[in-house]
């Protein structure tokens, strides 16, 4: 059972918690963070979902992603889908979300990261990803007109990889 803190609309916690799955009562929201790592060429590091993942499955997606649970603040949220997902351990504490994205039931906090990542020293996590890769916009939009990307808007795709190298994206080292 999955935890959530539960916030108000203006994004302060309000001292309660849900279980993933239920029914969000009127004015309850949830955080949800998304990570997108770019390398030194300009590439994302995408995600492909196992064939048996609920939701998407089989689907490519970016880097990494998914709900905070209770405790967790955006960056400890991002920190852990990084290294759950694809191993991958970061220190993210004293950096903030680059966009959030208001959607109906919470608050999505986007993080765009530069490191050059090697994917072949990458553990992927059984449950969640069958593979990864380093792919240019051009292939995600590819990906995304063919079915085999999560079918996000192509001007957001477009506006991450735009926005990257602008107004505080974060280079690891």
């Amino acid at each position: 059972m999955e935890l959530w803190d539960v916030y108000d609309i203006n994004r302060i916690k309000a001292n309660k918690t849900m279980v993933r799955g239920e029914s969000f009562e009127i004015g309850n929201y949830h955080l949800v963070i998304h990570v997108c790592i770019f390398n030194s060429e300009g590439n994302m590091l995408i995600q492909q979902r196992q064939p048996f993942k609920e939701g998407w499955p089989n689907m490519w997606d970016i880097t990494a992603g998914g709900s905070a649970t209770k405790g967790d603040t955006s960056q400890s949220a991002a920190e852990r889908e990084l290294f759950e997902e694809i191993g991958l351990r970061l220190d993210l504490k004293d950096i903030r979300p680059h966009i959030t994205i208001n959607f109906s039931n919470g608050f999505d906090d986007v993080y765009l990261l530069e490191k050059d990542v090697d994917i072949s020293k990458l553990s992927l996590q059984y449950d969640e990803v069958q593979n990864v890769k380093w792919a240019s916009k051009e292939e995600i939009f590819l990906m995304i007109e063919r079915g085999e990307f999560i079918p996000y808007y192509p001007s957001l795709i477009q506006l991450l990889f735009d926005i990257r190298k602008q107004y505080g994206c974060h280079q690891t080292k």
